[in-house]
């Protein structure tokens, strides 16, 4: 068998360090992640109780604090913190060097409070593009029992959870060593992590009963994405992005069940010539392009002041919604609650080729014209008819739970969403970080 970062049994350590040297030389290390918490000005920490912070760094390595204080100011680190003891004591300063790197831990297992969370293993603090940044290196099996319970509500079926925690360990592990400074950030532009109140018993059991185990294809860690819900329909990888992998293709979904399978938004005149400054707002759309699933590849924004070119992605961005599978109508101007328009209100309709409700869709959407009338009638709000919440690509986590419910296990949702995949232990040689040479490595190490 490979050597993989299962742990050793003590009594195996023993006799392998008796006769081989230390048991960190014969016993692959877990994987550790360095995950990107904030950039800011300031930077505030502290102990949860009793036990201190320990620092390492800037002439503070004897220090035991209850609470540190850093800010950036002109070039230099600023640091007031109020040593372990009493805490009617005043706060202590030092000024430090803007090169000067500093990492902080604790033995309390409540973590180290950063903000409104908190957080296990070391938070290393450096200046990066004059700003503070805080990165967060931990053991990845503790990292993920955070994503599961970050990504996913804990109370769901025990297959969903696993799903997500190798999926979750797969797109982990294959970041390792693409940043100097950190592997992944804790939003959703890697995958969310919110600390140590997101690991619950449910989501450590997700973790550690599926240990090690990755996807991979050919030979490779493969790029496991995944997203709230598809709307009925994963996506390709190529027609969201600029490659088609052979293991992130169309495949249909089981999201019926979610809360965004179906949903609607509403923009007035002010909102869209906020959203299209350039061209004076928004008087008509089309499409231009749609993908196979039709999620809106390209369209045309026709305004005031002239048109726009946008890919769906960017239409997305600038009115805030949940995915690219729209379709678009104008109403008479009234934003309240009212029934959907038919076929026989006036209304156009243009987005999906393929239309969410089964209606095929216009070429083109055009506002009605203005009434006849001499008194000033409201300007025509659009309405966005959508499915689905995320990019569509890979893993549907509303799907994994609604196939949970029907009896799959982990693997079956996993090669559902993913084709062609193996889902085995990993092993160090699969490690980007080795494999793309000690310059990217991870530079933190105890």
């Amino acid at each position: 068998m490979s050597v993989l970062f299962r742990p050793l049994p003590s009594l195996a350590l023993g006799l392998l360090a008796g006769l081989a040297g230390p048991p960190a030389v014969i016993a692959a290390r877990e994987p550790e992640m360095r995950v990107l918490l904030q950039r800011a000005d300031q930077v505030t920490l502290r102990a949860d109780a009793a036990r201190p912070l320990r620092v390492r760094g800037g002439g503070l390595d004897r220090l035991a604090l209850q609470r540190l204080e850093v800010r950036l100011v002109d070039g230099r680190l600023l640091l007031d913190f109020q040593p372990q003891g009493d805490p009617s004591e005043p706060l202590q300063r030092r000024e430090l060097s803007a090169g000067t790197r500093l990492s902080l831990e604790t033995d309390d297992p409540r973590g180290i409070w950063l903000a409104q969370r908190r957080y296990g293993g070391v938070l290393h603090l450096t200046v990066h593009d004059r700003q503070i940044q805080v990165v967060n290196q931990l053991g990845i099996e503790a990292y993920l029992a955070s994503v599961v319970g970050s990504e996913m509500p804990q109370d769901w079926p025990m297959a969903a959870l696993r799903a997500q925690a190798v999926a979750a360990r797969t797109y982990a592990l294959r970041q390792r060593g693409r940043e100097a400074g950190f592997d992944v950030r804790a939003t959703v532009a890697s995958q969310v992590y919110r600390g140590l109140e997101s690991a619950t018993p449910r989501t450590k059991e997700a973790v550690d009963s599926t240990r090690s185990l990755v996807m991979v294809h050919g030979g490779k860690l493969i790029n496991a994405v995944f997203h709230s819900s598809s709307g009925g329909a994963t996506e390709a990888s190529g027609e969201v992005w600029r490659s088609q992998l052979p293991y992130l293709v169309s495949v249909p979904d089981h999201d019926q069940e979610s809360p965004v399978h179906r949903w609607q938004a509403r923009f007035d005149a002010t909102q869209l010539r906020r959203a299209f400054g350039e061209i004076g707002g928004a008087r008509s759309f089309q499409v231009l392009a749609s993908s196979s699933t039709g999620r809106v590849r390209l369209l045309r924004v026709q305004g005031p002041a002239g048109s726009l070119k946008l890919s769906g992605r960017e239409l997305r961005q600038r009115l805030g919604l949940k995915s690219t599978m729209v379709k678009f109508a104008w109403l008479d101007g009234e934003l309240e609650d009212r029934q959907a328009p038919g076929r026989n209100d006036g209304t156009r309709w243009v987005g999906l080729l393929r239309d969410p409700d089964g209606e095929e869709g216009d070429d083109a959407l055009v506002p009605p014209p203005p009434p006849l009338a001499s008194v000033v009638e409201p300007q025509p709000v659009l309405e966005i008819r959508g499915r689905g919440f995320g990019h569509g690509v890979g893993m549907s986590q509303w799907g994994a739970r609604a196939l949970a419910e029907r009896g799959a296990n982990f693997r079956q949702i996993l090669q559902h969403y993913y084709r062609g995949v193996q889902i085995r232990l990993f092993r160090p040689s699969d490690d980007p970080a080795v494999a793309l040479g000690p310059a990217l490595r991870p530079a933190w190490r105890g």
